[in-house]
């Protein structure tokens, strides 16, 4: 196991850094603000709870939370444009950091890939860096049905099938995650090193197990700043 030194030092040399979105890049919980949006937020927060707290698979959660909401095309686009996801203080001037050490950055998202590639395209992030779940709309492009479960992203232990596969596409050797939720710490192996975020909410089970744990990104602005 790797030392709070190590994990440093790996952080700080890294190929690529992944980043999960809800609750880490962005204030919220994209999945609970479409939920309220179409009118069951409690019951799907409720469920997202309970996922985020590593009880139930993300898969499950997913399925049921989603067949609650049934969310329509058009109230997927009137939310990012009525309610915007709202970036979490730092997370620009670090990404921006990063880009120009050279790091490729990636949004690793169990969240949605149209409320996740707006967020990328806030942050100079390219779409084919996105990983995240599709919903996906009857051919009249309005009614719900269903999701994309072919995406790694839609099951438990999807993060670290992500993080496999940047590893084979692109030779990295050291790949961070950083992230809120216990299907972050999953990631890691096969990532490098584990970065717990509890900025915008602290998972009980995430804050004790971290070896690092961080509550703002300054603190990771300031570690690249040693060298």
């Amino acid at each position: 196991m790797a030392s709070l030194m190590e994990l440093k030092e790996i952080f700080r040399s890294a190929d690529a850094v992944c980043f999960d979105v809800d609750s880490t890049v962005i204030r919220e919980e994209g999945i609970d603000e479409l939920a309220k949006f179409c009118g069951v937020g409690d019951a799907v927060a409720e469920m997202t709870r309970r996922a985020m707290g590593g009880t139930v698979t993300f898969k499950a959660a997913l399925t049921a939370r989603l067949g609650l909401i049934r969310p329509s095309y058009e109230q997927v686009q009137k939310l990012i444009s009525d309610n915007p996801p709202q970036l979490t203080p730092g997370i620009r001037e670090l990404v921006s950091r990063l880009h120009q050490r050279g790091v490729q950055v990636f949004l690793v998202s169990g969240g949605f890939q149209s409320i996740v590639e707006h967020v990328a395209s806030q942050l100079n992030i390219p779409t084919a860096n996105v990983f995240a779940n599709r919903l996906k709309f009857y051919f009249n492009g309005e009614k719900y049905a269903g999701f994309d479960e072919t995406q790694p992203t839609a099951e438990s232990g999807g993060k670290g099938k992500v993080i496999t596969h940047l590893k084979e596409q692109f030779h990295f050797k050291k790949v961070v995650m950083i992230g809120d939720g216990a299907t972050d710490m999953e990631a890691c192996p096969p990532g490098d090193c584990f970065i717990g975020f509890g900025g915008n909410v602290v998972r009980k089970q995430v804050k004790e197990k971290a070896k690092w744990y961080i509550s703002h990104f300054d603190e990771l602005l300031k570690e690249l700043e040693e060298r």
